[in-house]
C-alpha cells in the first residue's frame, strides 16, 4: 500500500492533464511524452480500483492533518475520523463527559458538584446589601467588591447589621413622625364633637365609655331591655375568652346501680372477684369470632379499663359524659352508671385493688371514685384538661395522682390532703402518656411536642430526652409485661419499641406497622405472656402482631369508624375488648 500510495502521489502531482480521446501510451508512444517511467502491465503493484484510490488519498490527507479540528470552520474539505471529532481542543477532558475517563472526577450521578462555600442566609445578606449599597463581602477572595468608597463610608455594615446609632436615630424618627401625625389630627379635630358626649371623638378624649354613668354632670339611665342585652353581651364575650369556663362549678355527681343487689346472700359485694376467676395457662392465642357486645354510651367509647388481676368487670369512658361498669362473667349488662362531669370523659384509671378509679374529663375536672358505692371521693383541677391520670403503681403510694395536662405540665397531687405535691414541666406541648417504668422508680411521658422524657419520681427534672427529626407525636404509651420494653403509638402508622433500661434506646429490630391510625389516639397494647402487641386503628379494625417476628397475625374488624381502645383480657388468654367511636363495646374470643 505504501509503494502504491508513492505513486498515486506522484501521478498526481507530475503527470499533465490527459485528453480522454487520446490513445494508450502503451500502443502510440511519443518522443515528446513525460519522462515518467510508466510501470508494465504485469508490474510488482496489483491493480486497484478507482473508488479505493480515491478513498485511499483521503485517507492519506486525513493522517497529514496533524493539528485538531478548528470548531470555528463550518466547511472541512476531509473526512475527519472520530478522535479528531471528539479530541479536546485545549486543557484536559470535560469533567462531565461520560467517555470513561472522566468518571473519575465525578462525585455525583450527574458529574462533578463543588461544595457550596456560603450558606443560603449569608448569600440573601451580602446579596441586599449589594442591592442597596453597592458592595458586598466575596468568601473566595476573602475581600470587598463593588463600590469600595461607600464600603469605608458605612464602615462594611450589611443590610442585617444596623449599628446602635442608627437604631437609636431610626427610633426618635419613628416616634417624631407618629407625634406629628397625632397632633396633626388633634388640630383638624372639630370642638364641637369633642364636646358632644355622643360621638367617638367624645369617648376618645375622655376614655370613658357613655355606660360607665357619671361624666361632667351626664347621667345615663339604662331601660330593663338594654341592661339585658349589655349582660348577655358582656356573658358572651367572658365565655370565648374562656374566662367563664375557667370559674365553672363542677358538676354535682350521681351514681345509679342497674344490678339486682349491691350484696349477695353472704353479704359480698357486686365487685368481689369470683371464686373461680382463675388462668388456666400461661399461654394466649388471638381471638377470632365476636361473643359479646356492650351498647349504653349514646356517643364514642374512648377508653376501657378491665379490673385489676380478675377482669370480671370492664369500664368504660364515654363521650357522653357518663362512665359506666359492665360485667364480663355471668349477665354481661350494665352495673353501674357513673354521672359527675359536664364533658366527654378522656382517660381512666384503676386503683390496684380496683375499689377506686380516676376519671379525666374535658370540663377540666379530675375525681377519684368508689367503684362499689358510686362516691366522689375528691375532686381536682387546675383549670386545664387533663389528658391522662395514673396512680403511682406502688403499693404504699396508692394517694399519689399524677396527670398530665393541657397546659404542657405534669401534676402530682396527694389524694389525701387534696394538695399539689410537685409539678413536672419541661414539655413543650400537651401531655398525653404517663407510664411508670423500672420498678416504678421511673416515668416516661410523651407530648405533642414530639417527644419522650424520662423523668425520677418526684424530682421534677428530665434524665432522659429523647427527640429526633423523623419522630412523631405518640398519643398512646404501654409497658411490656416483661417490664424491659414499652410500645409507643407513633402517629405515622407504626409501633416503636424503646427499651426501659438505662439508656432508653429506640429498638431498631422491631418495628410493628400496617395499620392506619395517623390523627387517632389508638390504644396499643400486649397480651398478658407478651407474645402478641395489638392495636386498633382509625378504620374500626384489631391488629394483631407477633412479637418476636413483628409480623401481623390477623386482623379483625370491630367497629364501625375509629377503634381506639383495646385491652387483653389478664386471665382469660384468648379474650379480647375493644371500644370504638361508634358507642359500643365489644368481646371477642
Amino acid at each position: 500500500m505504501d509503494l502504491l500510495q508513492s505513486y498515486a502521489d506522484d501521478e498526481i502531482a507530475e503527470s499533465p492533464p490527459q485528453n480522454p480521446n487520446s490513445q494508450s501510451s502503451d500502443q502510440n508512444p511519443s518522443p515528446d511524452s513525460s519522462p515518467i517511467r510508466m510501470l508494465p502491465s504485469k508490474s510488482a503493484a496489483p491493480n486497484v480500483d478507482d473508488t479505493m484510490l480515491a478513498l485511499t488519498v483521503a485517507g492519506g490527507a486525513a493522517r497529514a492533518q496533524s493539528k485538531p479540528l478548528d470548531p470555528t470552520q463550518h466547511l472541512v474539505g476531509f473526512n475527519p475520523t472520530y478522535e479528531q471529532l471528539w479530541a479536546p481542543i485545549y486543557g484536559p477532558a470535560h469533567p462531565y463527559a461520560k467517555d470513561g475517563l472522566a468518571q473519575g472526577l465525578r462525585n455525583h450521578k450527574l458529574g462533578f458538584v463543588e461544595d457550596a462555600s456560603i450558606e443560603p442566609f449569608v448569600f440573601d445578606e451580602q446579596y441586599n446589601t449589594f442591592q442597596k449599597y453597592g458592595y458586598a463581602f466575596d468568601p473566595s477572595e476573602n475581600s470587598y467588591i463593588g463600590d469600595l468608597d461607600k464600603m469605608k463610608e458605612c464602615d462594611a455594615i450589611s443590610v442585617y447589621n444596623i449599628p446602635q446609632h442608627e437604631q437609636k436615630k431610626r427610633k426618635l424618627e419613628k416616634k417624631k413622625e407618629k407625634m406629628e401625625e397625632e397632633d396633626g389630627d388633634e388640630q383638624d379635630v372639630d370642638m364641637t364633637e369633642v364636646e358632644n358626649p355622643s360621638t367617638d371623638m367624645w369617648l376618645m378624649r375622655n376614655r370613658k365609655s357613655p355606660w360607665a354613668g357619671k361624666k361632667e354632670g351626664l347621667q345615663v339611665e339604662l331601660s330593663e331591655e338594654q341592661k339585658k342585652y349589655a349582660e348577655e353581651y358582656a356573658k358572651k364575650k367572658g365565655e370565648e375568652r374562656g374566662g367563664d369556663r375557667d370559674k365553672a362549678e363542677p358538676m354535682v355527681e350521681k351514681s345509679t346501680f342497674h344490678g339486682k343487689e349491691e350484696k349477695d346472700y353472704q353479704g359480698r359485694s357486686w365487685i368481689a372477684p369470683p371464686k373461680d376467676a382463675k388462668a388456666a395457662n400461661d399461654h394466649c392465642y388471638i381471638p377470632k369470632r365476636l361473643v359479646h357486645t356492650w351498647s349504653g354510651h349514646t356517643k364514642g367509647v374512648s377508653a376501657i379499663r378491665f379490673f385489676p388481676k380478675h377482669g370480671h368487670l370492664i369500664l368504660s369512658a364515654g363521650m357522653d359524659t357518663k362512665v359506666k361498669i359492665w360485667d364480663v362473667y355471668n349477665s354481661g349488662k350494665c352495673m353501674r352508671t357513673y354521672m359527675g362531669h359536664s364533658k366527654a370523659v378522656r382517660d381512666i384509671w384503676f386503683s390496684n385493688d380496683g375499689s377506686k378509679f380516676l376519671t379525666a374529663g374535658y370540663d377540666k375536672y379530675i375525681k377519684y371514685w368508689d367503684t362499689e358505692t358510686g362516691q366522689v371521693i375528691q375532686t381536682f383541677t387546675t383549670g386545664k384538661i387533663p389528658y391522662v391520670v395514673r396512680l403511682n403503681p406502688d403499693e404504699d403510694k396508692q394517694n399519689v395522682l399524677l396527670a398530665g395536662m393541657s397546659d404542657k405540665k405534669i401534676v402530682q397531687w396527694d389524694i389525701n390532703s387534696g394538695q399539689i405535691t410537685q409539678e413536672y414541666d419541661q414539655h413543650l406541648g400537651a401531655v398525653n402518656t404517663i407510664t411508670f417504668v423500672d420498678n416504678n422508680r421511673r416515668f416516661v411521658t410523651s407530648s405533642d411536642d414530639k417527644s419522650l422524657r424520662v423523668w425520677e419520681y418526684g424530682i421534677p427534672v428530665v434524665i432522659k430526652y429523647i427527640s429526633e427529626p423523623h419522630m412523631h407525636s405518640m398519643p398512646s404509651i404501654s409497658p411490656h409485661p416483661n417490664g424491659n420494653w414499652i410500645a409507643a403509638q407513633s402517629l405515622d402508622n407504626q409501633i416503636l419499641i424503646y427499651s426501659t433500661r438505662e439508656r432508653f434506646q429506640l429498638n431498631k429490630k422491631k418495628r410493628f406497622a400496617g395499620h392506619i391510625v395517623a390523627g387517632y389516639a389508638c390504644q396499643v397494647n400486649f397480651s398478658p405472656d407478651g407474645r402478641f402487641v395489638l392495636s386498633g386503628d382509625g378504620e374500626g379494625r384489631c391488629w394483631f402482631w407477633d412479637w418476636k417476628s413483628c409480623k401481623v397475625f390477623r386482623t379483625l374488624k370491630c367497629h364501625e369508624g375509629v377503634c381506639i381502645g383495646v385491652e387483653w383480657h389478664p386471665l382469660e388468654q384468648s379474650k379480647v375488648a375493644t371500644c370504638g367511636w361508634d358507642g359500643l363495646i365489644k368481646y371477642w374470643d
